[in-house]
């Protein structure tokens, strides 16, 4: 295996063939010692936290799969707390896309003079560019266009797909009464088709979700989720 991209929260490995494959770490975002899906640091190191990753991610791509989404997943293998997914080209240096049911986090930083905090909103779909040294701007569909990262007809693929994808989740959540309050999600072109797909992973690592109104850390979500 040879290590291309030491990440935040997994180390990347290619394994040819146009395969990849990603060891999930304990390291986890935040600032000063607090987990924030959002933030773009590594801010504590969680035991155990890889592996329920791991297993969230496996779980819902799974789901996706059968349902025939297009996702980079191939196969997971828990107890090495390793995962082999399609090689994917992302968008520029990287974006992120945050679907958000609830105003938390840094929506309700922005625009707390216009909102209270937990209010509704209607999947509310936003892109962030990967830049850490300039905090992971926000862009907008103008600006995505015309920097040559998406075309309009990707931006709306990418909106309706994430959207799609979204859903799905937070159905699944609901399912063990639990609520999806926002979710960050990444994409990029599979290299043999140029497909767009869902890559990186999706867990508690990067999601927000809360049960009765109190927020819910990932690795006790990953313990409600899946008992």
């Amino acid at each position: 295996m040879e290590k291309i991209y030491q990440g935040k929260t997994k180390d990347v490995y290619s394994l040819g063939d146009n395969q990849i494959l990603l060891q999930f770490k304990d390291d986890v975002t935040g600032e000063n010692g607090v987990f924030d899906p959002g933030a773009n640091t590594v801010g504590l190191t969680i035991e155990g936290a890889g592996r329920s990753g791991l297993k969230m991610t496996t779980y819902f791509f799974e789901v996706l799969n059968k349902l025939g989404i297009p996702t980079h997943f191939i196969s997971s293998d828990i107890d090495k707390v390793q995962m082999i997914v399609k090689d994917a080209k992302v968008f520029g240096k990287g974006l992120e896309v945050i679907c958000r049911y609830r105003a938390v986090g840094s929506f309700l930083r922005r625009y707390a003079a216009y909102c209270q905090e937990g209010q509704a909103l209607d999947s509310f779909v936003e892109v962030t560019i990967k830049d850490d040294e300039r905090g992971d701007p926000v862009i907008s569909e103008d600006a995505l266009a015309m920097l040559g990262l998406l075309s309009h007809e990707q931006y709306q693929e990418l909106k309706d797909l994430t959207k799609k994808i979204c859903g799905i989740v937070k159905d699944e959540l609901a399912k063990k009464g639990l609520e999806l309050y926002d979710i960050k999600l990444e994409f990029g072109h599979d290299k043999t088709n140029n497909q767009i797909i869902l890559i990186d992973e999706i867990s508690g690592g990067n999601m927000r979700v809360y049960k009765d109104g109190q927020y819910v850390a990932p690795l006790e979500l990953e313990k409600l989720f899946l008992s």
